[in-house]
């Protein structure tokens, strides 16, 4: 993250270099008009050197500008976004360093080429306005971006998890022990839990926890599963023993303020489910499960009561495990919950590891393709539902082969029921990109029993004629048949009119 000291130092130095090259002055002869080293120049140009007053004004004369223009925010119309961009609270607060980019490499490039990316940064702002898009979206892709380029398996975190483990002798026995890991938050890091005012509060009732820094409080709502609240309370060991002090307070982030809290966030939850599920004993469980020669759908409802986790928690966890110990990296994860309206499903989360893959969130309210097995599952889950309500959960799996495509994904998927008032049921699907090493990892996939299906993106954007669970027309296709049946007339009337040449 970028400090104020070392903004003031970037951006007057991008202000030299970029006048330097519009006068088009070396530093030979920059040095010679000014009395200043090359070495000393290309220092603050690179914006490790700030110099002193009598220095800028050597500067302000020889680059033609006044003392003011150097030292001021403000710059010309074309250095005018680069600036504000590279100075805003966004910048200023992303991990570069997250990604191998360094501050003065990001000045250096815009430098270099300052109207080409003022005339991208231009668009940029557009874009995000006119899609109503917030800091808070980019710092969500940003995030999304940093898991997938480390496959979103953090060995770090993995052997923090581990001390932690040794330092405090956390028992082997699954599933954690709810009375073990809350003894471990109050006599080592002075974190008590209260199950009970918070449901007091009215407002707060749809909250799962809050945190009170003041009291050292731990406040846990009412209506809980004990594998809820075990995330809750391996969270906040978390952020004890990680010591992450930029946090949200909240479960859940009302408002994202900064890069660091959402990423501390994410540490703090990755920490709880490493913590909740060993990555070596969820592994052996895996290929055990993929080792079989049919698909069994209790045996992976089996590894919930194992390890005492939600659903969710379960496939999330598989994002890291699959990837580092089975090799399969070609992955995505999508949450879907059901919408207020009979035919509607919302996507709540993704996560796409190695390259963007075929399910992904639509924002143009269009209606997702019925065939995946998400939405199917929810429909099955209902289903089960009228006769016995007291099912809560439902195991299914299918192969997508997306059509006009190549791929096919086996998609596992777990839908859930909530048994708070209220709640609509959600499920949530890894999905992996099938390819010779996963048909010899996932045996079952010889299963003739596992069924395939060809699947679209969303009904709007689907060509398959012979589709049953379409949900509504398909007007884009529609509109670029339309669109090519206009360039073919056009190409008709254009050869028409040519006059026929005799040889």
């Amino acid at each position: 993250m970028i400090s104020e000291n070392n903004l003031i130092k970037l951006v007057f130095g991008f202000k030299v270099k970029y006048l330097r090259h519009q006068q088009g002055l070396s530093y030979q002869q920059l040095s010679g008009m000014t009395g200043l080293s090359t070495s000393y120049l290309h220092d603050i140009e690179k914006g490790k050197k700030y110099p002193k007053v009598d220095k800028i004004n050597q500067l302000a004369r020889a680059l033609e500008v006044s003392y003011d223009f150097l030292v001021s925010p403000k710059a010309s119309k074309k250095l005018q976004p680069v600036i504000d961009f590279l100075t805003s609270d966004f910048i200023k607060e992303f991990p570069l360093d997250m990604f191998g980019i360094s501050p003065e490499k990001l000045f250096e490039l815009f430098a270099n080429t300052p109207d080409k990316v003022n005339a991208f940064i231009n668009t940029a702002i557009k874009i995000t306005r006119n899609y109503q898009m917030r800091r808070e979206h980019l710092y969500q892709a940003a995030l999304r971006s940093y898991q997938s380029m480390y496959d979103n398996y953090f060995g770090d975190l993995e052997k923090q998890v581990k001390a932690f483990r040794q330092d405090f002798k956390i028992s082997s026995q699954l599933p954690v022990q709810t009375q073990q890991i809350e003894a471990l938050l109050k006599n080592h890091f002075n974190v008590s839990i209260d199950r009970k005012r918070m449901a007091a509060e009215k407002a707060l009732r749809s909250k799962r926890s809050y945190f009170s820094a003041e009291q050292q409080m731990l406040f846990i709502n009412q209506g809980l599963t004990s594998a809820q609240e075990n995330f809750l309370i391996g969270r906040e060991l978390g952020f004890q023993y990680l010591k992450l002090k930029e946090r949200p307070f909240l479960t859940r982030i009302s408002e994202i303020s900064s890069f660091e809290k959402l990423l501390n966030n994410f540490k703090a939850s990755y920490f709880s489910v490493a913590l909740l599920m060993d990555e070596t004993l969820l592994a052996e469980d895996i290929r055990q499960l993929a080792g079989q020669t049919t698909w069994q759908p209790h045996l992976l409802l089996m590894l919930i009561d194992k390890y005492n986790v939600t659903p969710e928690m379960l496939l999330q966890r598989l994002t890291n495990v699959l990837p580092h110990h089975l090799n399969i990296r070609d992955l995505f994860f999508i949450r879907f919950r059901k919408g207020e309206a009979p035919q509607d499903y919302e996507m709540t989360k993704e996560l796409h590891l190695a390259q963007p893959h075929n399910p992904y969130a639509n924002e143009l309210n269009e209606h997702y393709c019925r065939r995946w097995v998400s939405v199917d599952i929810l429909k099955q889950l209902a289903s089960l539902r009228k006769n016995d309500v007291s099912v809560l959960r439902h195991a299914d799996a299918q192969v997508s082969a997306y059509h006009n495509t190549d791929n096919h994904y086996l998609c596992l998927s777990i839908a859930k029921q909530d048994q708070s008032s209220g709640s609509r049921p959600a499920s949530v699907t890894v999905g992996m990109l099938l390819n010779e090493h996963m048909r010899q990892t996932f045996r079952f996939l010889s299963d003739p029993g596992l069924p395939v299906r060809k699947v679209g993106t969303t009904c709007e954007r689907c060509s398959l004629l012979d589709c049953h669970e379409r949900a509504t027309s398909p007007v884009v296709i529609t509109q670029q048949m339309e669109k090519e049946r206009e360039k073919e007339a056009i190409e008709r009337l254009e050869e028409n009119g040519r006059p026929n040449i005799i040889s």
